[in-house]
């Protein structure tokens, strides 16, 4: 059984101010949103192992919210987000299972040393495609083209919206689903601060389509997280119930911003924002050990 909490009326408006904000990084930067809702209903009141368990309901409505407004701006790469999403999805469960045998400060502390390298990985790597030339060998080039009258403002045209690809198969993305996955489910978070570096930076998609793609898988892999959590009684409902009415419209808010903005800027955001969290979310977790 889960946790059953009551909240006061202040912490439940701060709770659900959390659930909008983390909502709009959901939809912005194709994360599940738990990178700020682990550590906000931490500060709010939550265990550390309510913090990871009770941000996981919010994860599935937020990220499908995202996607319904990505995939009308034609941004979603549904082989991608698909693969990764269904092998991500039993690793979910292996993580999920490991994350109720494991110190659950030492848990948050690795999450922030995640966010710390996700950031990192990708603001360099909007540094390092707007510093460099493209290179005349590529294999293959994708180009984000304008969107037609029916969808306007989906997508810019700026230089910083052409990518070299590299190309992918199924193994791959499996490969990559599986790792998503297994943070999802040991850490609570969605799993996207695992794929947007991995998607932008190695195998160089589009950051628009990667943020769109991770959060189908997002949306997937967090449903055996969330059983898997619920079983073993992490979720503080009361929490889970507030996060969720928040992150909804935070979603829309977020990808709408997201598809009007250039790829640079969706890069900036999303590196130096992870890498701030990192710093605050680690020191704190360090000094409650």
């Amino acid at each position: 059984m889960g946790h059953a909490l009551a909240v006061d009326p202040a912490q439940a408006v701060g709770i659900v101010a959390v659930g909008v904000a983390a909502g709009a990084l959901s939809g912005m930067l194709g994360v599940g949103g738990a990178v700020l809702t682990t550590p906000g209903i931490r500060a709010l009141g939550a265990t550390p192992i309510e913090a990871i368990g009770s941000t996981i309901p919010a994860i599935l409505p937020s990220a499908i919210s995202g996607t319904v407004r990505y995939s009308r701006a034609k941004l979603v790469n549904w082989n991608i987000g698909l693969t990764c999403g269904i092998t991500g999805s039993v690793m979910a469960l292996a993580g999920a299972v490991v994350a109720d045998r494991v110190n659950a400060h030492a848990l948050l502390v690795l999450t922030a040393v995640l966010l710390g390298w996700s950031g990192w990985t990708v603001y360099r790597s909007g540094r390092r495609a707007e510093a460099e030339p493209e290179p005349a060998d590529t294999p293959e080039v994708e180009t984000v083209h304008t969107p037609d009258a029916a969808n306007p403002g989906a997508v810019p045209t700026a230089a910083t919206d052409v990518a070299t690809r590299t190309p992918v198969g199924g193994p791959a993305l499996a490969a990559i689903g599986a790792g998503s996955g297994f943070v999802a489910g040991l850490l609570g978070v969605g799993g996207g601060v695992v794929m947007l570096p991995v998607f932008t930076r190695l195998l160089r998609i589009p950051v628009k389509e990667a943020v769109a793609s991770s959060l189908v898988a997002v949306a997937i892999f967090s449903i055996p997280a969330l059983v898997t959590h619920a079983v073993l009684g992490n979720i503080n409902w009361a929490y889970a119930l507030l996060l969720t009415i928040g992150v909804v419209p935070g979603a829309q808010i977020g990808a709408r911003i997201t598809v009007g903005v250039t790829d640079k800027t969706v890069r900036t955001v999303a590196g130096l924002f992870f890498v701030g969290l990192a710093v605050v979310y680690g020191i704190s977790e360090i000094l409650a050990f």
